[in-house]
């Protein structure tokens, strides 16, 4: 068979559902990933064969937005972006026939594609608390034109939703998802020793903020690292070349650069971040406590699920100097790592998520699909 992915947004959704895809071609079936030109080094960088359906439309659409992140929140511009690729992914379907199209969550050409090929529709929800009952309707809207050429009355219904989230953070428990295992995936580097162990007789602490937010200039980074060594701790920074140029020299327990967080998270005891969506479910599955400082609604919602969980803590900084923020961030995780509390609960969560079906179980569902058709 022939599973087409269809990504949009970020590479949050390339990452997240690489794991599935690996999964496809390992049962022996064909895989194909199409996403947009900014997004076609990640799909290069897990090892997927991928296609750019950037057109000419969508570039005049891509200069028209400050960054591709800004898509991943507004529904109307996801469905313009959708109308935009369409023509590209009628081409490519014609070219490589699909049995199954996998569609990241927002991407809402997926659905249509699937509708006009009469394939099987699977939506893979790749992040905590996506806000799709506010994002659906306007993105429809905003298809509208689309939907009808093709008959639809609304956006086509997927056979099979796919949710990698643990079960006490889902949004919504609907009975029609079918839970699947989040497996980290990130690009690799080749890795030390001190990567994939514990230290010795001390606490470890990684730091990032992803690739595209900056959590904390220079100076203030080196005030937070500087505070948690002061209590005894490792830490460790996982950032761009730019960042860790910028750092400096590190002292011997302080490293800096790019680092693969599916290996280092579970050697940590205490993970400090901006709550994206990578970064956040690849420490859950390490069953690691967390530091959020959230600077968006979405990332402030997927902090505030993980800390009435208790399993992080929330730290509310828009106004803050850096060096302040620094200040707040080193206290905050100087509570949780003398509170084993949190780290109980971040382990329960890991539990959850490692009591999933797996990627291989979700293939075999949805090889099932195409007989229903």
């Amino acid at each position: 068979m022939r599973f087409l992915f269809l990504t949009t947004g970020s590479h949050v959704t390339v990452y997240a559902m690489t794991a599935l895809a690996h999964a496809v071609r390992n049962a022996g079936h064909e895989v194909l990933v199409a996403t947009n030109e900014p997004l076609i080094d990640a799909v290069e960088t897990v090892g997927l064969p991928g296609v750019s359906i950037t057109s000419a439309s969508i570039r005049r659409f891509l200069a028209t937005v400050d960054s591709p992140h800004e898509m991943v929140v507004t529904g109307r511009g996801l469905g313009r972006m959708a109308a935009a690729t369409l023509a590209g992914l009628s081409e490519l379907a014609q070219d490589w026939r699909p049995d199954v199209i996998v569609g990241s969550s927002m991407s809402y050409a997926a659905g249509l594609l699937a509708a006009a090929r009469d394939v099987p529709f699977v939506r893979h929800i790749e992040y905590l608390r996506i806000p799709m009952a506010e994002i659906d309707p306007v993105a429809a809207e905003e298809l509208a034109p689309e939907l009808s050429r093709r008959g639809l009355g609304g956006l086509p219904k997927p056979d099979l939703v796919v949710d990698v989230s643990p079960p006490s953070l889902r949004s919504s428990p609907a009975a029609d998802v079918h839970p699947m295992r989040y497996v980290a995936t990130n690009p690799q580097r080749r890795l030390q020793r001190w990567a994939y162990t514990r230290p010795p007789g001390r606490s470890r602490v990684l730091i990032t903020s992803g690739t595209h937010h900056r959590m904390l200039a220079g100076r203030s980074l080196r005030r937070l690292a500087a505070q948690l060594t002061a209590v005894g701790a490792e830490v460790v920074i996982a950032a761009p070349t730019r960042v860790a140029e910028e750092f400096g020299a590190t002292a011997e327990d302080v490293r800096i650069g790019w680092i693969p967080l599916d290996t280092v998270a579970p050697t940590c005891d205490l993970a400090v971040h901006h709550g994206g969506a990578t970064t956040t479910m690849a420490v859950i599955a390490a069953g690691v406590p967390q530091v959020i400082t959230p600077p968006n609604t979405h990332t402030r919602a997927i902090a505030d699920a993980l800390s009435n969980f208790g399993a992080a803590v929330t730290a509310r900084a828009p106004h803050q100097a850096d060096h302040e923020l620094a200040d707040v961030l080193a206290a905050h995780s100087r509570e949780l790592l003398a509170d084993h509390r949190y780290a109980r609960q971040a382990q329960a969560l890991a539990a959850e998520l490692a009591a999933l079906p797996t990627p291989a179980d979700v293939v075999r569902r949805m090889e099932t699909l195409t007989a229903t058709r």
